[in-house]
């Protein structure tokens, strides 16, 4: 979350209005207590968790924000909705060495890929077509995305392989808008992230909003638009449209006296049993080219206030014209229009209108406030001598930079390459400085599925508490019920189930299977990170096998909102999830601290068979956590024995 304190005054209060917005989609974590536990059911959470989402999404991501003023005399329209500090083009050109999923033969036979991309600018979101069968795959596609806070902001790139069931990842990529911004253009192959082969080549512009129309003939040239008749292609200028109220609309819209008033639409308004001289619920609605936008409705008034802003990508201003039209929600008819070519623009000071614009068609003293600003789009080249020497730092380096699909469970006939063992629980160093832990920030190194952009996924990061060794002997309050730390019983039906299974005969090494986890802290954030990558040999819970989920505290936290949980697979006893998690702590408080991980089964509503499949605990004295480790760990029944597998 970003909050902005601005402007500064002079005088008391100091500070002129309050806004906070998020820079992108954030992450839901909530634990639903009383009645509401209902909605904790797997199914409805994630249900619920979508709908807060989208509500969170209309109100607080970018380009959404939330302001607040302080002084009453002062002009907040700015504030709410600022012009965007940018346009970001996307040429999303091509890739080479993509990794190949599809087999044949039952995997005897290497197949291709069916490659496409997902683009994420904070709130937007793009996919490019699929390239069936193709490794190295050709899109030239292009994509505009609006900037409105850069430093922080980052373009989010993934690749995947359109399967029939679930599409396999392939690969991401993650840019610094920041850097981005400074070089202007970047043209390159960059290396694919959480994948064992891969290159993406893009180009990326950074297009600044001018103020003037001086470089207009030259942005026209460069994207044909001065030849092309057509409104639509790429964008030569951005209209930013503040729709602030309206004055004087007509009280009874059906009755207006224009010429071409059909008498069906009285005639339907009677029928459906709407009074004609009823109060309206206008909106209006703004049409650019193809690009149709409208506002919300404000019931029963005719001086609707709405503070409402709008934003069009803009192929020629010098030829298009914006359509606004103020309609009746309630009586399905219009209150009046105009029409505004944006060629009126380009002869107005700073490319902008701030007025009260004459409704056409609508009452005699109808008018509609607005303030449309005009922008056009340039690339500002940075000037480098012919010597200097440069590298684009655009690219951000991924945090966990190991496999993003963990290997399948090892038969005879494969063999498993783990990464080195981290060190047997050194003593930490509470005073050294960790290493890349200063400038690392971290990102969420597990892929979303497109099908599944808009979904939540309440199970993520969350708040979490750290304690001060004073804290540790004061009662918890709201202990988690789901802790099988206190129900000792689930430990004893786990041996008891394993007992079941043995009969008499060895299981081998790892009788409950095993947990892939990488861990990291972040001294910068003061956080610890866990990616919970997979399980594999998991044991069956019943006939049908098991549905499996990760649960993990960070003991001694058994509070409820300290709980991570993963989502469920279902019938799976060697689940991918691939989720990240994070928990609040100092550094100097993590020797003391305990991962607690357990497997569990979920079960359905109201089901018996839910319980424990497998338990670690995993102590967090080393010196070697700022680097991190990814490393697969047996599962046990109460936790204590564990060990690395090699």
């Amino acid at each position: 979350m970003r909050v902005i304190l601005e402007p500064l005054l002079g005088d008391v209060p100091i500070i002129g209005a309050l806004s906070l917005f998020f820079l992108k989609k954030p992450l839901l974590d909530i634990n639903w207590t009383g009645l509401t536990n209902m909605l904790d059911i797997p199914g409805l959470n994630g249900v619920s968790d979508t709908i807060i989402l989208d509500i969170i999404s209309n109100y607080l991501v970018l380009p959404n924000r939330i302001t607040v003023p302080l002084v009453s005399d002062l002009k907040i329209a700015q504030l709410r909705f600022p012009i965007p500090k940018g346009v970001l083009r996307i040429h999303f050109t091509e890739a080479q060495d993509l990794m190949w999923k599809d087999t044949y033969m039952k995997g005897l036979v290497k197949g291709k890929s069916d490659p496409y991309g997902v683009i994420r600018v904070g709130n937007q979101v793009f996919q490019s077509k699929v390239i069936k069968e193709n490794l190295n795959p050709k899109w030239n596609e292009v994509y505009e995305a609006l900037i409105y806070e850069h430093p922080g902001q980052e373009l989010e790139i993934e690749l995947f392989d359109e399967d029939t069931d679930k599409d396999d990842f392939l690969g991401n990529l993650l840019i610094d808008l920041a850097e981005l911004e400074k070089e202007k253009v970047v043209d390159e192959w960059f290396d694919l992230d959480e994948a064992k082969s891969g290159k993406l080549h893009l180009k990326l512009e950074w297009l600044s909003p001018k103020s003037t129309a001086e470089n207009l003939d030259q942005v026209l040239t460069s994207i044909k638009a001065d030849k092309d008749q057509a409104d639509d292609g790429l964008s030569a200028a951005l209209l930013i449209l503040y729709l602030d109220s309206a004055r004087n609309l007509p009280n009874n819209p059906l009755e207006l006296n224009h010429d071409g008033l059909k008498k069906s639409a009285v005639g339907k308004a009677k029928k459906s049993g709407k009074k004609i001289g009823s109060t309206p619920n206008p909106f209006v609605l703004f049409s650019l080219g193809h690009n149709v936008q409208e506002s919300k409705v404000k019931h029963k008034t005719v001086e609707p206030v709405w503070e409402q802003t709008f934003t069009f990508f803009v192929h020629n201003p010098k030829r298009q014209t914006l359509e606004v039209e103020v309609k009746d929600e309630y009586h399905q008819s219009s209150m009046g229009n105009l029409t505004i070519p944006l060629s009126q623009l380009l002869t107005s000071e700073d490319l902008t209108l701030n007025q009260r614009f004459q409704l056409n068609n609508s009452g005699p003293n109808s008018v509609l406030a607005m303030k449309i600003a005009l922008r056009i789009l340039y690339v500002d080249r940075p000037v480098r001598s012919a010597d200097e020497q440069y590298t684009s730092q655009v690219k951000r380096p991924s945090i966990f930079k190991g496999k993003a699909n963990p290997p399948p469970p090892p038969t005879p006939s494969t063999t498993v390459t783990e990464a080195p063992k981290p060190p047997a629980t050194p003593k930490m160093d509470a005073n050294k400085k960790m290493e890349n832990g200063e400038k690392e920030s971290p990102q969420n190194a597990s892929p979303q599925r497109p099908t599944e952009l808009h979904k939540s996924s309440s199970s993520l990061s969350g708040s979490s508490f750290t304690y001060s060794p004073s804290h540790l002997s004061m009662k918890e309050p709201t202990p988690s019920i789901a802790s099988d730390i206190s129900l000792p019983i689930a430990t004893q039906e786990l041996r008891q189930r394993l007992r079941q299974l043995q009969n008499g005969t060895s299981l081998g090494q790892s009788p409950l299977g095993q947990v892939q986890l990488t861990l990291r802290y972040s001294s910068h954030r003061n956080k610890l990170m866990v990616v919970v990558h997979s399980c594999r040999n998991l044991i069956a819970f019943s006939e049908e096998g098991s549905d499996p989920y990760v649960r993990m505290y960070l003991l001694p936290d058994k509070r409820r909102s300290g709980r991570r949980k993963t989502h469920v697979h279902k019938k799976n006893l060697n689940p991918v999830f691939d989720q990240t998690f994070e928990f609040n702590v100092s550094l100097p408080d993590l020797p003391r601290r305990t991962l607690d991980v357990a497997v569990k089964n979920s079960g359905g509503f109201l089901s018996r068979d839910k319980g424990l499949l497998g338990k670690l605990l995993l102590d967090l004295n080393s010196e070697e956590i700022a680097k991190g480790w990814t490393q697969w760990y047996d599962l046990t029944e109460d936790g204590t024995r564990t060990s690395v597998s090699n």
